[in-house]
C-alpha cells in the first residue's frame, strides 16, 4: 500500500494503516518470481470500504482501535480523565491563592468595619429566679460580686501568676494567638466547642466585650477587637481588665471579691501561693472550688497550682529556692448568702451546677467556666422539678429520725454527722425532693452530691446486675443465677483473680455455701468478692457506668466489689432509679425547665435501656429480699408506717463506719439516704460516725439498717400511700421464690436433712474455697439451702429478725 493509499483508508475508516514490513513484501516477490499471479485475502470491493487488517500491522491496529475505545468513554479525550483535566496543579494553585485574597480581602474590611465596643454594664446583670415545680418562688439569687481595682494595687508577682497561668508570651505577642484561634475555629465549625488556645487579651475581650456564644462571627470579632485593642491599649490595661472582670466560682468576679471569697483579705494582700490559686480558679472554678472539690479535683487544681509556680520559675518570674519552699495555701470554707438559709442554698446551687452542666452538653458554651459565668451572670427563670409537700417530709423525716437525737455538748461525735438524701421518680427521673444538711448557712457543701464517701455494700446490686446481664458464669463454668451456690467464709481468698484479695465479712462472720440471694440478704463481703470476680471486674465497672455511676480513673480490681469508690446519693438514687425502671438509664434532674430571654434549657433525664429489662427485674426482686428478711427487716419491713408497699433495697455500711447507707424503693419512687462522719474541725477529714447519738448499745456503730433506713420508711411511707407491685419479667429472686435468709451456726454443722432446698430448680455448683478448712465454723452446713424459720442472731452478728431488739441498731451487715 502507498502513501496515497494509507492517507485514503485513514480518511475513510478511521484507522491507520499499517508500515510496510519485510514479510508482506517477501510472498509478493515469490510469487511474481514464479510468474504466478499474487493471491488476494479480500475482495477489491470491500477492501476499498473497509481496508481490515493490514498484513503485519496487526498490533499497530489493536493499539489503535483501543485508544479509540478509551477516548470515547465518559468524556475522556486524549487518554486524560475530565477529574485529571479540571484539576491541574495550576488551577488547584490558582484556586488556592485566589482565596486566600479574598480572606486576606474579607479580615481587612471587617477590621475596617469593625470598632472597639462599650464593655457590658454591670447594670445588665440581672437575678435568677428559682421556683419550685408548682410555680411558687424558692428563691431570687445573682447579685453581682465585683470590686475593680488597680493593676498598682496588685502585687507584681500576683500578676505574673496569671500570666504564668493563662499566657506567657503576653508581654510580647499582638494579642492574638493565630494558630489556637484557628483550632477553635475549627472546632466551632465542626460542633466541637472551643478548646483552648485564646490569650489574656482575647479572652479580656470575650469577658467584657462580647459574650460567650459559640459562633464563627463571634471568634472574628474576638480577633480583631483584641488586634486593635492590643494596638490602642497598654498590656498593664489589659491585664488588670482580665483579672477584674474574670470568674472565679463562689459568684466573685474579679480578683478582690476573689481574694475575699477564698482567703478573707483584699487584693493588696493575696501571697504568690495565693495568686497562684486564684489563677489556677479560672480554668475551672466549680470543679477547683477547693470546699466543693472531688478528689479527683484537687488534685487537679493542685497540678496546675505547680504548674503555674513552674512557669513562673521558667520565665525567671520566681527563684526556684522559693518557689520549692511554697506549701499549697488551703482556702477557707466559703460564706453562704444569707438568703440561702436550711435548705434553700442547696437546692439553689444544686440546680445552677445542674444548669451549667447542661449548657455544656448542648453546646450553648464550650467550657464548665464559661457555663458557670453565664449562669452567674443571671436572668434565668429556673423552674425545679422539687415538690414543696415531698421537700417538707424529707426535712422532716431527718429531723425525727436523725438530727433531733444529737447533742454536739454532750457528745463531740453528734457535731460530726452530716446526713444527705435524694429522692427520684423512676418514671421520668425528675427529683422530687433533696436534703443537703442542716442548714446550709452552717454547712456550705451538699450532702446530697458530694461523691467522696464510699457507697459500700449499695454497690453489691451493681455487681449482681453485671452478672445477669453479661450471663457470667461462675469457677466450675456455671451459669450465675440467683440460686448460684457460693462459700460465704470470711477472709476466703478469691479464685480466679491475678490480684490477691480476701476480704473479710463483718464481725469475721463465717457462713458457708449459701445462695446469691441469701449472700445479698446478709451483705456477704466474701460471697460478693468472688462474684466479681467470675463476672470480670472489667464488665462490673462497665455495668457501673451505664447505671450512671462516674467510674472514671477507677481501677478494675477486685476490691471494688466493697463498695470502695466515691459515690453520692444523687448518684446511688439514680442507679437504683434505672434498676426501677426496667433497664432504662435514669440520669437525676432537678431542673424541669431554665429559661433566658435567649435559650430555653430542658433536660432529659430517660435514656435509652442499658442493661436488659430481665436482668433489672430480677436484681429488684432480689433486693425485695433484703427488706422482708435481710438487714432492713427491723426498719422496713416492720415498719409501723408500712401499708402492704412493695419495697426493694440495700444497706450499706463502709469501713471504719465512716458512711452508713439506705437505697431503696418502690415502683414509684427512689430515695437513697446517707450518712457521713465528717469532722467539724478544718480541714473536716472523714471520721467514724461510732457513738453517734449515744442510743445504741454495745460499739455504738451507725448501720445502713438504723438510721438511714429509719429516714427513708418515715419519708416514704408518708408520701407514697398507694400500694402497688412491681411489674417484673424475671423468675428469679424473692419476689418470686421468697426463701428466708439463714443465720449462721458459729459451732455445729446442723442435720442435713434440716433444710429444704430454697428452689424447686437445681442450684449451680458452688464456687469451692482454694483452701477449705475442715473446721465445723467455716463449714456450718452440709446442705446449701436455707433455713425456713428465724434463727438465733449471733454475738456481733446482724440483727435481722426480732423486733424486741433494739429500734436503733437493726444491725446491717456491710
Amino acid at each position: 500500500m502507498g502513501r496515497a493509499d494509507d492517507r485514503r483508508a485513514r480518511q475513510r475508516g478511521g484507522r491507520r494503516a499499517a508500515p510496510r514490513d519485510r514479510s508482506a513484501q517477501e510472498p509478493a516477490a515469490d510469487s511474481r518470481a514464479s510468474g504466478a499471479a499474487p493471491t488476494l485475502t479480500e475482495p477489491p470491493a470491500e477492501a476499498s470500504a473497509d481496508p481490515g487488517p493490514i498484513p503485519g500491522g496487526r498490533a499497530a491496529a489493536r493499539r489503535a482501535a483501543q485508544a479509540q475505545a478509551r477516548g470515547k468513554k465518559k468524556g475522556k479525550k486524549d487518554g486524560r480523565s475530565l477529574l485529571r483535566r479540571m484539576f491541574t496543579w495550576k488551577k488547584v494553585l490558582g484556586t488556592f491563592l485566589g482565596a486566600c485574597l479574598l480572606a486576606i480581602g474579607a479580615f481587612i474590611a471587617a477590621y475596617m468595619m469593625i470598632d472597639i465596643p462599650t464593655g457590658n454594664a454591670d447594670a445588665l446583670k440581672q437575678s435568677n429566679v428559682i421556683r419550685y415545680s408548682d410555680g411558687t418562688v424558692l428563691a431570687r439569687d445573682g447579685d453581682l460580686n465585683r470590686e475593680n481595682v488597680a493593676l498598682s494595687k496588685i502585687p507584681k508577682p500576683v500578676q505574673r501568676t496569671f500570666v504564668a497561668a493563662e499566657n506567657k508570651t503576653f508581654y510580647n505577642d499582638s494579642g492574638v494567638d493565630l494558630k489556637g484561634t484557628a483550632r477553635g475555629i475549627l472546632n466551632t465549625v465542626a460542633g466541637r466547642g472551643a478548646q483552648g488556645g485564646s490569650t489574656i487579651t482575647q479572652q479580656y475581650v470575650k469577658n467584657y466585650y462580647l459574650t460567650q456564644e459559640q459562633t464563627v462571627t463571634r471568634k472574628l470579632q474576638e480577633i480583631v477587637i483584641s488586634l486593635k485593642l492590643d494596638r490602642q491599649k497598654s498590656k498593664d490595661y489589659i491585664l488588670a481588665g482580665y483579672i477584674n472582670t474574670s470568674y472565679y466560682g463562689r459568684g466573685a468576679y474579679g480578683i478582690q471579691a476573689a481574694a475575699q471569697a477564698y482567703y478573707r483579705v483584699d487584693a493588696d494582700r493575696l501571697t504568690v501561693e495565693q495568686g497562684a490559686y486564684l489563677a489556677a480558679l479560672l480554668q475551672a472554678p466549680s470543679q477547683y472550688d477547693w470546699a466543693a472539690a472531688t478528689p479527683t479535683g484537687k488534685k487537679l487544681v493542685q497540678a496546675r497550682w505547680n504548674y503555674v509556680l513552674d512557669n513562673m520559675v521558667g520565665q525567671k518570674w520566681l527563684d526556684k529556692t522559693e518557689r520549692d519552699a511554697m506549701k499549697f495555701p488551703i482556702p477557707l470554707d466559703p460564706k453562704p448568702a444569707a438568703g440561702k438559709k436550711g435548705q434553700v442554698g442547696y437546692l439553689v446551687d444544686a440546680a445552677n451546677k445542674e444548669l451549667a452542666r447542661q449548657l455544656v452538653a448542648s453546646g450553648r458554651a464550650a467550657t464548665r467556666s464559661e457555663a458557670d459565668a453565664l449562669v452567674d451572670r443571671g436572668g434565668w427563670t429556673i423552674t425545679l422539678n422539687i415538690d414543696k409537700k415531698k421537700q417538707a417530709a424529707l426535712e422532716a423525716a431527718v429531723k425525727d429520725q436523725l438530727t433531733s437525737k444529737l447533742d454536739k455538748k454532750k457528745r463531740s461525735v453528734d457535731g460530726d454527722v452530716q446526713a444527705g438524701a435524694v429522692s427520684v421518680d423512676p418514671k421520668t427521673g425528675k427529683v422530687v425532693a433533696m436534703y443537703g444538711g442542716t442548714d446550709y448557712l452552717e454547712h456550705y457543701l451538699n450532702n446530697a452530691t458530694r461523691t467522696d464517701y464510699q457507697p459500700a455494700s449499695t454497690f453489691k446490686p451493681v455487681i449482681l446486675a453485671a452478672a445477669l446481664a453479661h450471663d457470667a458464669k461462675n469457677q466450675d463454668g456455671d451459669t450465675i443465677s440467683v440460686n448460684s451456690m457460693y462459700d460465704g467464709t470470711s477472709k476466703r481468698p478469691v479464685v480466679g483473680s491475678a490480684i490477691g484479695f480476701a476480704p473479710e465479712n463483718e464481725d469475721d462472720q463465717d457462713y458457708g455455701p449459701v445462695t446469691v440471694q441469701t449472700a445479698m440478704n446478709k451483705s456477704i463481703n466474701s460471697v460478693f468478692a468472688q462474684l466479681g470476680v467470675d463476672v470480670g471486674m472489667d464488665k462490673v465497672m462497665e455495668t457501673a457506668k451505664a447505671l450512671g455511676m462516674d467510674t472514671a480513673d477507677l481501677k478494675a480490681v477486685p476490691a471494688q466489689t466493697l463498695g470502695t469508690m466515691g459515690a453520692s446519693p444523687l448518684q446511688m438514687a439514680g442507679v437504683y432509679a434505672t434498676l426501677d425502671n426496667h433497664g432504662k438509664k435514669v440520669t437525676p434532674a432537678i431542673i424541669e425547665e431554665a429559661e433566658s430571654s435567649t435559650m430555653t434549657i430542658k433536660p432529659n433525664p430517660i435514656g435509652e435501656e442499658v442493661i436488659s429489662r430481665e436482668a433489672a427485674d430480677t436484681v429488684t426482686s432480689v433486693l425485695t429480699g433484703v427488706v422482708d428478711d435481710g438487714t432492713a427487716k427491723t426498719s422496713v419491713r416492720d415498719n409501723d408506717k408500712r401499708n402492704g408497699q412493695k419495697v426493694a433495697g440495700k444497706t450499706g455500711t463502709s469501713d471504719d463506719n465512716k458512711s452508713a447507707w439506705f437505697t431503696a424503693y418502690t415502683p414509684d419512687l427512689v430515695t437513697s439516704v446517707g450518712l457521713f462522719g465528717e469532722s467539724a474541725k478544718a480541714p473536716h477529714p472523714q471520721v467514724t460516725l461510732t457513738g453517734a447519738t449515744g442510743l445504741i448499745p454495745g460499739k455504738g456503730r451507725i448501720n445502713g439498717g438504723g438510721y438511714p433506713a429509719q429516714i427513708w420508711a418515715e419519708y416514704t411511707f408518708g408520701v407514697s400511700t398507694k400500694v402497688s407491685k412491681f411489674d417484673l419479667d424475671t423468675t428469679q429472686g424473692a419476689a418470686v421464690q421468697p426463701t428466708a435468709s439463714p443465720t449462721p451456726s458459729p459451732t455445729a454443722n446442723p442435720s442435713p436433712t434440716s433444710s429444704p432446698s430454697p428452689s424447686p430448680k437445681p442450684s449451680n455448683s458452688p464456687s469451692p474455697s482454694p483452701t477449705p478448712t475442715p473446721t465445723p465454723t467455716n463449714s456450718p452446713s452440709p446442705s446449701p439451702t436455707p433455713s425456713n424459720s428465724p434463727s438465733p442472731t449471733p454475738t456481733g452478728g446482724d440483727t435481722v429478725g426480732s423486733t424486741g431488739g433494739n429500734p436503733f441498731d437493726p444491725g446491717d451487715s456491710q
